[in-house]
Formats: structure tokens, sequence, C-alpha cells
């Protein structure tokens, strides 16, 4: 069975159409069709650039496109480059990664009932705090303070003024 890239240059030629031709009508650069009609996906970053331009050439030469796309996965699979999905991070997941994915798994009608309850606990929680807070006297910790005059003065302060007889 003739590879993809075969069966892509074999439709293009069968079909009389140069290299430029292509270019023009799928907008995919001269050198990524050269690779993919010699089969060289090395070229790629990533097998879904090699995958969407395949489908695009051969919905363009009118090929079986569900056929040339399994033998395109099959293609791939033996490469050592694509043979698998790349890692999306180099990091280990942690203890944010794991929340993410459980609040994602969450049913939005429950999740919209949690949010509720969260923010009327929030709501009764800034009420009471609020009129306690405003019960409470600021100065109901301070002492009362303590005036003591000194029984002589040293000369370093001006004496307080003896109150006056009441009639």
């Amino acid at each position: 069975m003739p590879t993809v890239a075969e069966q892509l240059r074999a439709a293009r030629e069968a079909k009389n159409l140069s290299i430029n031709e292509v270019v023009e009508i799928t907008k995919i650069r001269t050198d990524h069709l050269r690779a993919l009609e010699e089969g060289n996906f090395d070229v790629f970053s990533a097998p879904v650039y090699i995958r969407g331009f395949v489908r695009s050439y051969a919905t363009l030469l009118k090929l079986d496109v569900p056929q040339i796309m399994r033998a395109l996965d099959g293609e791939l699979g033996q490469t050592e480059k694509f043979s698998e999905p790349p890692p999306l991070t180099d990091n280990e997941k942690g203890a944010v990664d794991f929340l993410t994915l459980q609040l994602s798994k969450l049913n939005l009608h429950k999740g919209k009932i949690l949010i509720g309850a969260a923010i009327l606990v929030v709501i009764v929680i800034g009420y009471f705090g609020v009129r306690n807070w405003r019960q409470a006297d600021p100065s109901a910790n301070i002492p009362p303070a303590r005036v003591e005059s000194p029984a002589r003065s040293s000369g370093n302060t001006l004496p307080l003024p003896t109150p006056a007889p009441r009639k």
C-alpha cells in the first residue's frame, strides 16, 4: 500500500497541478507541501499541523479523507517524534491543579447552589460582625486616667491654680 506522501503526490500529478498552484489554493507553504509529499514529517513541530495540512491537501485532491487520515495516524505512530502526544508542561501537578480538576468536574447546577450558599454565609458573617463592631464600646478597655499634681513645684513646671471656694 502506498504511503500518504505517495498518494498525495500521485493525486496531484494525476490532476496536473503544480506545487505552486496547490500553494495558491491551500495557502500551505511550499516547503511544507514538499515535506508532505516526501513524507518528511520532522519539518513540523507538532502532529496537529501535519493532520491539518494533509486534510486540506486531500480534500483539494478529492481523495478519501477518512482513509488518508487513518493511514497518516498509522505512519505518525511509527515515528519517534510523533508517536505520543507531547506533555503540555514539564511541571509536576500540584494542589492547584488537583483543585482545578475537581472544580471542573462539578455539575453547573450544583456549582451555582454551592456558590450561592458560600455567598450567603459570607453575608451573614459580615452582618453579625458589623453589628457587634458597632455595639462594642471602644473605650471599655481603657482604664480611667489619674491626674496627680505634684505637692511642691520644682520650678520646672507651672503650678496648677487652686480652685476658688464656692459660695
